[in-house]
């Protein structure tokens, strides 16, 4: 008997059609209850909005699921996303979630529930990094059920990495140039593929692709050429990133695209302001590199900063506003009412109205040896990058506030030890108790409190450290190879003097903060009104953030505040 029209195999054969091979190469959605009836309608929904890009399974058990899940992984296919009921007589749906993530640790999860079973979910949220649970019934899903796995599955897609034919970046291991590219690369959110030149046979193609003599890090495209030790704009070149503005003149040019100028260019945006977004390197400034934020409002399971900024830069470009970087800012001059944005390259940009949301950086560590290992063992930051590199060793983290123990936690995943160094006495006066509550419960996280580094030394790389001890007096070398630090902030605000009115430490006055004891109003101030809250001593510029002074360092300020100042900036358009 002839296999019907359209038979995904032919028997005598066994051969998968064309159609049946694409659909098993679609990245999986699997549905666990053990419900026929709530399982069927879970897999027409999913079916319905989804099957077109993913495999939708579906299991009535959790030992049945497993199957499927050993299955997939024979094959070396993705699971992109669980949605499991919690109440299945055999096995808790936390408990199977609890073994599926050790196998697939990237897939999202979410939760089925009868009714609010808060204690379930909650603990869900601790054991197995809960992303979202359900109430059932979830009608109608395209309000209830499709926003939220829409949500969930575009970051998974966002770090998924199928069969790789992408770009390649080949270097040594431990370099400030490596480093370079690599970073901007992830603060950019494109994929690559890392190939350590002193390890990886596959690295001696791309040397051989390169020119003779050329320098590392190499960076290998799709098409087959190569950069050599390639600079953030050659890089922007070559990936297509925008860095020149489509119009001479704006409503409102926003300098810095951290959170506060994320949010203002949303707001502004989408109320009809022509915008435009400058940055020096990548959005998401120095939030986006955190690994998870545990304590941003409606995220109860977390995000990391590199899903927030994704978010949010869509979000502004679907609204209207252009993104440009990596271009640098390097002054700013009144044309009343007029303000110049002058950048590095000569380029000017008109501006009716600006928005100063450049953020701030860590402080250099002041030791001997710093300078010489920034980029080859020292990192100011996160640094996610390097996340792969510190497997198996030993990592310090210097500071104490909640960036530090961000990093602490995230690091805990990849190296064998992390060891916290902090110049006070303890850990409560700078970090938040959920922060201190999870270093405790990690076991190979340690808290040397009293403790400030001295010295680095080694030979193209960090090697070793001295740690002085406050109490003891004793100052000790010990071995290192990986250091973060997140001690104090700096503000970008260099590019200001003479123009805005800055304090001691460079941060920009706003506000009251402008009126001198007496009353008096800055001697450049041009208007019979006092400045509007956020307002600089410029009528027109606005700050927000963690470059403002007296601002609180966090990244749901930094987003009220960007929000507010486009309030102020409708005010200012208005009135004057």
């Amino acid at each position: 008997m002839n296999a019907p029209q359209g038979s995904p195999a032919s028997p005598a054969t066994g051969t998968a059609a064309p159609a049946e091979r694409a659909e098993s190469r679609k990245p999986v959605i699997l549905a666990v209850d053990d419900d026929p009836q709530v399982l069927r309608a879970v897999r027409r929904d999913l079916r319905s909005a989804y099957g077109d890009r993913y495999r939708v399974l579906g299991a009535s058990s959790a030992a049945d699921a497993l199957k499927i899940l050993d299955s997939l992984d024979e094959r070396g296919h993705d699971p992109a996303l669980f949605l499991v009921d919690q109440r299945m007589p055999d096995v808790t749906g936390v408990e199977f979630l609890l073994e599926a993530v050790s196998r697939f640790p990237d897939a999202r999860r979410v939760l089925l529930t009868a009714y609010a079973e808060t204690d379930a979910a909650i603990t869900a949220i601790n054991r197995v990094r809960l992303d979202y649970y359900l109430l059932k019934p979830w009608d109608p899903p395209h309000e209830r059920l499709f926003p939220v796995l829409d949500d969930l599955l575009s970051d998974w897609l966002a770090t998924y990495r199928p069969a790789y034919d992408g770009i390649i970046v080949a270097g040594h291991l431990v370099s400030p140039g490596t480093h370079a590219v690599r970073d901007f690369f992830t603060r950019n959110g494109q994929p690559f593929r890392f190939l350590n030149v002193e390890r990886d046979p596959e690295a001696l193609t791309v040397i051989a692709d390169a020119q003779a003599g050329a320098a590392l890090p190499l960076v290998r495209f799709p098409d087959g050429s190569v950069l050599s030790a390639p600079t953030d704009t050659e890089l922007a070149r070559r990936l297509g990133l925008a860095t020149t503005a489509s119009r001479p003149h704006y409503e409102c040019v926003i300098v810095g695209a951290g959170p506060a100028g994320l949010a203002a260019g949303v707001y502004a945006a989408s109320e009809g302001l022509s915008t435009l977004m400058l940055d020096s390197r990548a959005p998401g400034g120095q939030a986006g590199t955190s690994s998870l934020i545990e304590n941003y409002l409606g995220f109860p399971s977390g995000l990391s900063g590199g899903d927030l900024t994704r978010r949010a830069t869509i979000q502004a470009s679907r609204f209207g506003a252009e993104i440009l970087h990596p271009v640098e800012v390097v002054s700013l001059t009144r044309d009343d009412p007029a303000k110049i944005l002058t950048l590095a390259d000569g380029t000017e940009i008109s501006a009716e109205t600006v928005l100063l949301a450049t953020g701030v950086s860590y402080n250099r560590l002041e030791a001997p040896g710093a300078d010489r290992f920034e980029g080859a063992g020292l990192y100011y930051g996160a640094a996610t990058t390097e996340s792969s590199a510190c497997i198996s060793q030993h990592v310090f983290i210097v500071g104490g506030a909640n960036s530090a123990g961000q990093a602490a936690v995230h690091f805990a995943k990849y190296a064998a030890r992390v060891t916290i160094l902090v110049r006070a006495a303890s850990l409560d006066a700078s970090m938040s108790r959920y922060l201190i509550d999870e270093i405790e419960r990690t076991p190979n996280i340690e808290v040397k409190v009293r403790t400030t580094v001295t010295a680095l030394d080694g030979g193209e790389h960090l090697e070793r450290i001295t740690l002085h001890d406050a109490d003891t007096g004793e100052d000790r070398e010990i071995p290192a190879r990986f250091m973060f630090t997140f001690i104090g902030a700096r503000p970008h605000t260099d590019w200001l003097s003479g123009v805005v009115e800055r304090d001691e430490y460079g941060f920009v006055l706003t506000g009251s903060d402008l009126i001198a004891n007496g009353g008096e109003l800055p001697a450049e101030w041009s208007l019979e009104r006092a400045p509007y809250p956020l307002e600089t001593s410029v009528p027109g510029v606005f700050a927000a953030g963690d470059v403002r002074a007296h601002s609180v360092k966090r990244v749901a300020s930094g987003v009220g505040e960007g929000a507010m100042a486009v309030s102020l900036i409708h005010r200012y358009r208005s009135m004057g």
